[in-house]
């Protein structure tokens, strides 16, 4: 199995779970000589198209788990990316392509970065393989940058200034959770390609969220909407108080408007188990950030 974005917050964690389950994985990276996970790394780059059909030389399926969210130009990365990555499984016989991409309902006007999401499934489709698609919103663990801007934004302003993306509706989802249902995609019928919808038992929104991070770390918050702060000055703000990039953060902002809820469980039945609550999410992130700090 190629894991392409081996090392990323979910390809790190998505490898040893692959490997466990009994499966060979490829790691695909642009470093091989710096991979140190249970994966065979080898060079690959979805933006060298030339890279790619070496890579994926005798693997039967391969995991999309890459973005360039942090380009200004990401949407047009991203599908050129997408198309190689597609056109690249099918001339190497491989049965299908994973793709991790977001949720949003198609009749929303949705940002920037969902349309890319959902064009990047139909681009993978290039090399006329099924392309097997969970569609998930924010993803709570360490290491995430959505979950990271959570919690940097409790901790480090106890009274927040807050945008009217605050009362949108999201459903997040563990990446513990995550990993399971991506390890069942490679057994899940797929005779064509299809789009699951992933997410976490509660729908919140994000001001929710926040004070639940902040009960959770015993901090105090107090948020004061302000209806007028636009997503520019939303990003602006987000890089003064985070460590995540404007260009990121503006991408991230902008997708907040959208509602990104579980419209269609069905995976539930295909894949079935208890997600975690948000706040057991939460706490483990918070523990594994801790260890890996080297506390208790």
């Amino acid at each position: 199995m190629l894991v392409a974005g081996a090392t990323g917050f979910v390809g790190r964690r998505l490898c040893p779970a692959l490997a466990d389950a009994g499966h060979e994985v490829i790691a695909m990276t642009r470093h091989p000589d710096g991979y140190s996970g249970p994966a065979v790394p080898v060079h690959g780059d979805v933006h060298a198209a030339d890279t790619l059909e070496q890579a994926m030389s005798g693997c039967d399926a391969a995991y999309y788990l890459v973005h360039s969210l942090d380009a200004p130009d990401f949407e047009r990365r991203d599908a050129d990316a997408a198309l190689a990555f597609g056109a690249a499984a099918g001339a190497t016989g491989l049965k299908r392509i994973v793709y991790l991409g977001g949720l949003g309902d198609d009749t929303d006007a949705l940002s920037a970065h969902l349309r890319s999401r959902r064009e990047v499934e139909g681009l993978l489709e290039a090399g006329g393989l099924p392309v097997v698609s969970l569609r998930a919103g924010i993803i709570v663990g360490h290491g995430g940058t959505s979950w990271e801007l959570t919690r940097q934004l409790v901790e480090h302003l106890p009274v927040m200034v807050t945008p009217r993306w605050v009362v949108t509706r999201t459903q997040p989802i563990s990446v513990e959770d995550v990993i399971r249902y991506l390890v069942a995609c490679l057994v899940l019928p797929a005779e064509g390609s299809r789009a699951f919808d992933v997410g976490g038992p509660e729908v919140l929104q994000y001001a929710t969220m926040l004070r639940r991070v902040a009960t959770i770390e015993r901090r105090p918050l107090v948020l004061l909407p302000v209806p007028l702060l636009s997503p520019r000055l939303s990003s602006w703000w987000l890089a003064l108080v985070t460590d995540v990039d404007a260009t990121t953060g503006r991408a991230l902002i902008d997708s907040m408007s959208n509602e990104v809820v579980v419209r269609d469980d069905a995976i539930r039945g295909l894949v079935p188990f208890e997600p975690l609550s948000f706040d057991t999410a939460v706490r483990r992130a918070l523990q594994e950030r801790a260890q890996e700090a080297g506390g208790p």
